[in-house]
């Protein structure tokens, strides 16, 4: 009985881990009026099984705001020019917000632990998959200048640059994808396979060659750094260390790639192209929101109103300016709340030591989402889900343990009272 119960107990953490690299597939999906994903799949094969004993968890206080921001930005559709456009992100909010609500049941029947050890399988095997794709791809190409993008398998040829995109479709994309699994492994690099890991999250993020994803790796490598004790500091430091040495011998001397150049070039094209056209996207959205201040031009309307004035169907590359173009003060004051009551959660003490990697993931979060569109992603929702589970799981053993010492001193109570109750007699 026993051996079956491990067996079973070892097919469920493994087809949490399976769901948890299904996110990361959302390249390979099946369109069909939507893009139909192989984690959305998963969790209605999953909610079928279960249907019976499904159950919605009691929401976080950033949980009802995020659905509040998310209520409000739909329904600045109604004002939009271009309301279809505002119809189909209407539909993708209510698809991802079901799944988000799956999957917090799903994540429910797990320990944090078995949750982390998902995390860090799944990213082992995203990052190992990718690279190989990466030289495969990398293979057939080669380093072929042209002036339109080409991609093959995991790389992607921009402007001469081998960029990898893994199992994505967009190198900066990847990074964000990729740093739940960064920060993890850097906040818990006790074991050979965690340091593994956070090799390879360091290496696939420098081979995007994304200039803000390399920014906000080492700044959270610094804040990290910056915070740790001094053990757990210096660990970080020595493996960055080696790390360091090991990639660029391999690059330089193995693979006679010059990646420091290339990355050198890279920060400097960032004066001649205006952060690839960012900077002109930004005044556009900001523009938009100067003439709708209150609730913006409607639901996902930058990228119709771009193209209608200026022939680029384009989104603005930073969620902030996004939402104040398309859903007005009201609506960015709405998201603002929501990541600052994610941010006071992340903040307790208790859940800062016990799982600094959720805190620096969402500061990681932050960093990115100013250089990219991601109003609605399914990856944040993930984080979002672990985030709630691991707050109730945690606050569940802390409501245990008081309980345990009421009830001890309840009994020290009772045993001293006896005592006294027969030397009396």
């Amino acid at each position: 009985m026993g051996f079956l119960k491990s067996t079973n107990q070892k097919q469920r953490h493994t087809g949490l881990f399976l769901l948890l690299f299904f996110f990361m597939l959302s390249k390979y999906n099946l369109y069909i009026g939507f893009a139909l994903k192989p984690y959305m799949v998963f969790l209605c094969v999953y909610l079928l099984f279960h249907f019976s004993v499904f159950s919605f968890q009691k929401m976080h206080a950033f949980e009802i705001m995020m659905l509040l921001f998310y209520l409000f930005y739909s329904f600045t559709g109604i004002f939009s020019a271009y309301p279809f456009a505002s119809i189909r992100i209407m539909a993708g909010i209510f698809l991802l917000i079901s799944c988000y609500f799956i999957l917090r049941f799903v994540l429910e029947k797990y320990s944090i632990n078995a949750i982390q050890e998902a995390i860090a399988k799944s990213g082992l095997l995203f990052n190992m998959v990718s690279l190989l794709l990466y030289a495969i791809g990398l293979k057939k190409v080669g380093f072929q200048v042209s002036e339109e993008m080409i991609s093959s398998y995991g790389v992607l040829m921009d402007r001469s640059y081998p960029r990898l995109i893994g199992l994505l479709e967009d190198p900066n994309l990847y990074v964000f994808y990729n740093m739940i699994f960064f920060t993890y492994f850097l906040t818990n690099m006790t074991s050979w396979r965690n340091k593994a890991g956070f090799a390879l999250c360091m290496l696939t993020t420098v081979l995007t060659f994304s200039r803000g994803g390399i920014l906000s790796m080492l700044l959270i490598i610094l804040l990290y750094t910056a915070i740790s004790h001094s053990a757990a500091r210096w660990r970080t430091l020595g493996t960055l260390g080696i790390i360091s040495i090991a990639a660029g011998y391999i690059a330089v001397v193995v693979m006679k790639v010059n990646i420091v150049g290339m990355i050198g070039k890279r920060i400097e094209d960032f004066s001649s192209d205006g952060g690839s056209g960012r900077f002109e996207l930004w005044s556009r959205a900001w523009n938009y929101f100067l003439e709708h201040p209150v609730v913006g031009i409607g639901a996902d309307n930058f990228i119709e109103y771009n193209k209608a004035h200026y022939g680029e169907s384009l989104y603005t590359h930073n969620t902030f300016l996004q939402i104040l173009s398309e859903s007005g003060l009201i609506g960015f004051s709405l998201y603002f709340l929501f990541l600052l009551l994610v941010f006071i959660q992340l903040m307790n003490r208790h859940l800062r030591r016990a799982h600094l990697y959720l805190l620096l993931c969402f500061v990681a979060f932050l960093l990115q989402i100013m250089s990219l569109s991601l109003i609605i992603n399914e990856v944040f929702l993930l984080y979002l889900a672990v985030l709630s589970t691991v707050l109730r799981k945690e606050k569940r053993v802390r409501l245990t343990k008081q309980q345990k010492v009421k009830d001890r001193q309840l009994t020290d109570k009772e045993v001293y009272g006896n005592e006294c109750a027969v030397n009396d007699r």
